[in-house]
């Protein structure tokens, strides 16, 4: 805040102000503290900061309070008594608003946020689905599949498909993938519909995410793009999950940058606490590797969360800029938390940094940044600065409106639905049902066939039985009796036809 390109004034107490500078501001950081001392205002606070440097911003709003930097401040008594009491509007605090863009997963209270289950990979999938090893490698292999055959997989159908189709011809892939087995596929399956049951689906589609969207300005100033998070915290495994894919999305698209003299991008992760929260040891990993090597492409992550505890100490140590507010100490539990927080700043020898910890008031931090050389200054204790936006949300109608206004309205808004695996794959089994069918009925007809033939045979069989059955039965007596009748029809035969032929001529020649 009231920044001079040099130092960004921060916070402030009776001797001193403490300032953060900007080049040192992508080295990371920390805010801590209890429920309810000041945390969700310092994280305004900063996100003010970083815009008026002309840094964009990113920011998760748990309870939609941090809408209110869109809108002029001065709503609240006491920020106008502590502008006031420090003498604030000279130097330079003046009540306004910030450039703001929304985004909501689910599309209600902002842009849409969607990337591809591709783009997601199978590594923040496993975690998303949370699958044990061996089903994590079934995951894997199926996204293997897919890419060797150039399916997309674009949505959760399409992954849905894809299962499908692996799981009815395992036999196939077992020899070049591995074994495959129905009992993984059937468990992933049934995260992915736990997945939809939550909303999770919405979250995959295209129109993906163009990262770059979240680095913007607008008359100098940085945008603060800030996700509705209020339902989409209802899973938390879903919120980690894609404020990490975000995360990854970043450090893979940025180019190297180097030191700049301020951020590209400050990405504020709130409640951390729920990313690590048994985390398997290979996304750690990758976590880390994130963490430090993401700030050489002009990205500063600043995590949000009750302790300093609750980051792995592999982590814990890349994050130069810590802001700690009030912790409470009334188990050995928690005195043994507060002691861990006073030993990751640098001691002022003014007090005793542990005993300040519990004294904090609302609004009240230790602060450390780091200073022009990347080493943390002394722990100072002091008031943060208020904000300059509204503290407090803005009404639904002023949102729409911010959302409609906005220069990327239109973008994601509508949904598309391309070819891919899904509709690729019921191609493919609609032929294959139909050539069973045609398959079906060819064999069908070579049965019908045969059983007519074989009745045909079995007729002719039956015929010849009975006549020899029967020429059995006559015996030598048949066989003459049969032979005079023969005789005597031919006989017969012979007379009637004289008969007819002398009455024919008698009757031509007159005669009677």
């Amino acid at each position: 805040m009231f920044d001079n390109s040099q130092r960004a004034f921060i916070a402030i107490n009776n001797s001193a102000e403490v300032c953060l500078v900007p080049r040192m501001a992508n080295r990371h950081g920390l805010i801590t503290g209890a429920t309810g001392t000041g945390k969700t205002v310092t994280l305004q606070t900063l996100s003010e900061t970083f815009s008026d440097m002309g840094v964009p911003v990113f920011a998760a709003d748990m309870k939609g309070d941090l809408s209110g930097v869109a809108k002029t401040g001065g709503n609240k008594e006491s920020v106008a008594k502590r502008v006031e009491q420090y003498n604030l509007p000279e130097k330079g605090f003046e009540y306004k608003p910030f450039p703001v863009r929304f985004w909501d997963v689910f599309g209600e209270q902002g842009h849409p946020v969607r990337t591809t289950v591709t783009s997601m990979g199978p590594l923040l999938l496993e975690r998303l689905l949370d699958l044990n090893e061996t089903q994590g490698a079934i995951l894997s292999m199926a996204f293997r599949i897919a890419d060797d055959n150039d399916l997309l997989l674009i949505d959760l159908k399409d992954l849905r498909k894809m299962l499908q189709y692996v799981g009815d011809n395992r036999t196939q892939f077992t020899t070049r993938y591995g074994n495959i087995s129905p009992a993984s596929i059937g468990a992933i399956q049934r995260g992915l519909i736990r997945l939809e049951n939550e909303g999770a689906d919405k979250f995959f589609g295209e129109p993906d995410l163009e990262i770059t969207d979240f680095i913007q300005t607008e008359q100098g100033k940085g945008v603060i793009n800030i996700l509705a998070a209020d339902k989409l915290m209802r899973s938390p495994r879903v919120y980690t999950t894609f404020l990490l894919w975000l995360l990854n999305d970043l450090y893979e698209t940025l180019p190297e940058v180097g030191d700049l003299e301020k951020p590209k991008l400050v990405f504020f992760f709130d409640e951390a606490h729920l990313l690590f929260n048994d985390m398997p040891a290979s996304l750690l990993e990758k976590v880390e590797q994130i963490v430090r090597l993401i700030r050489s492409k002009g990205v500063g992550i600043y995590f949000c969360t009750q302790n300093p505890a609750d980051i792995p100490q592999t982590i814990l140590g890349q994050l130069g800029n810590r802001v700690q507010h009030a912790l409470r100490a009334y188990t050995p539990n928690d005195q043994k938390a507060v002691r861990v927080a006073a030993n990751t700043f640098r001691a002022n020898p003014a007090f005793d940094t542990g005993d300040a910890i519990t004294q904090l008031n609302t609004g009240e931090a230790l602060v450390s940044f780091l200073d022009e050389k990347g080493a943390p200054q002394m722990v100072e204790r002091a008031n943060i600065l208020p904000p300059q936006g509204q503290i407090g949300p803005i009404t639904v109608g002023e949102r729409d409106q911010l959302i409609r206004s906005s220069l990327i309205y239109g973008v994601y808004e509508k949904l598309i639905d391309r070819e891919s695996a899904f509709e690729i794959l019921s191609k493919k089994q609609e032929l294959l049902e139909e050539e069973r069918r045609l398959a079906a009925e060819e064999k069908e007809r070579v049965r019908q066939q045969k059983e007519a033939q074989k009745a045909a045979l079995e007729e002719e069989r039956a015929k010849r039985t009975a006549a020899r059955q029967r020429k059995a039965d006559q015996g030598y007596l048949g066989d003459i009796l049969n032979q005079v009748g023969k005789s005597v029809q031919r006989q017969v035969s012979n007379e009637l036809g004289k008969t007819i032929t002398r009455s024919i001529f008698g009757t031509l020649f007159g005669k009677k």
